[in-house]
């Protein structure tokens, strides 16, 4: 993906990949720490609910950095890009605009999850914005953890 992107004139660069259980405690524990749990819980999975965790999910980054990790990346070329293509590569994103009721999360424009080129491109040709819980007919966020 990152090199189809390049050669349409588009630097992706790769934020975050794999993350351990205790790199996500941290993680969480620090939002909670600083935010509170209940603002905690919509932007962060707790350790062991991760995307993250199971290697299949990634934030991505225009080459500046500049929008890493803000929801301005939907405005960039780069997350334009992404919500155009990344069902071509068996990427969705995972936390969509106006979804947090669905996923349990805010809308993060940069963060993707593999599932696969056939669920991809199906979950992209019902519905660009449609969200993993509602095509796969689940329940929300961390499952039965979140909330």
């Amino acid at each position: 993906m990152f090199n189809a992107a390049k050669e349409d004139g588009i630097a992706l660069l790769l934020g975050s990949a794999y993350r351990s259980y205790d790199y996500q405690a941290s993680l969480y524990n620090g939002y909670v720490a600083n935010r509170g749990k209940e603002y905690a819980d919509t932007i962060s999975s707790r350790p062991g609910y991760s995307d993250h965790q199971t290697g299949l999910a990634v934030d991505i980054s225009d080459a500046s950095q500049a929008n890493f990790l803000s929801q301005s990346f939907e405005n960039t070329a780069e997350g334009q890009w992404l919500h155009d293509n990344a069902h071509l590569y068996g990427w969705i994103m995972r936390y969509p605009k106006d979804k947090q009721d669905i996923t349990g999360y805010a809308y993060e424009p940069w963060h993707f999850r593999y599932v696969g080129v056939e669920y991809a491109t199906a979950i992209y040709e019902t519905d660009p914005d449609e969200t993993f819980e509602e095509y796969f007919g689940v329940e929300g966020g961390d499952y039965a953890e979140n909330g």
